[in-house]
């Protein structure tokens, strides 16, 4: 009855952050793009990936560093925003794939930063398209009040942590557990058409 594999890009970014505002002229920015593929028809994680990005208009604070691990040395090593998208696009077919990340700040990040720098949008237009808010399933699912962060809800699912929380290859495989999760309570959304297939 399987026809094959489906394919799902769980997706966690890392930016730019500052302990209150940014520094005059700096602006949030992707360096780090986690992901992780799933097969929701087999149940199971089957890749995971990690894109680290240089970013041009801000510089990685003691506060971004403390959070994510990530130091400026290591994000200048990573490839240019407009690359990582073409690659995202290129490698992991996401124009073309559906995916998931916890919450929307993801989508909305990588919405601003392509229409900030002209950079080629990496996922199917519209930007909702293909798009599953994991968080908003999985509050629905377990009939919560309150959307939890991803750590909250791995303990309210059972599930452990494993990694480095704010590290996005790890939150990434994190969030990939809860959609797995979701999916065996048969509360994952079905996938519709390929996003972004008629753009």
């Amino acid at each position: 009855m399987n026809s094959g594999p489906v394919l799902l890009n769980v997706v966690d970014v890392e930016a730019t952050c500052w302990e209150g505002q940014p520094p005059p002229g700096q602006v949030s920015e992707i360096i780090e793009i986690g992901l992780t593929v799933v097969d929701l028809a087999a149940r199971r994680r089957v890749s995971r990936h990690r894109v680290l990005v240089r970013p041009s208009r801000s510089d990685v604070s003691a506060f971004c560093t403390e959070l994510t691990g990530l130091t400026p040395a290591e994000v200048a090593s990573g490839v240019a925003f407009d690359e990582a998208c073409r690659l995202l696009a290129d490698t992991y077919d996401a124009r073309r794939r559906p995916w998931a990340s916890w919450g929307d700040y993801d989508r909305g990040q990588f919405d601003r930063q392509c229409r900030a720098t002209g950079a080629p949008y990496p996922f199917g237009r519209p930007a909702e398209r293909g798009h599953t808010n994991a968080k908003a399933v999985f509050t629905e699912a377990y009939g919560l009040r309150k959307r939890p962060g991803m750590a909250g809800a791995l303990k309210i699912a059972g599930l452990p942590l494993e990694g480095r929380h704010h590290r996005g290859e790890d939150d990434a495989w994190n969030i990939a557990a809860l959609v797995l999760d979701l999916v065996d309570r048969e509360a994952w959304p079905p996938a519709g058409p390929p996003a972004g297939g008629l753009f």
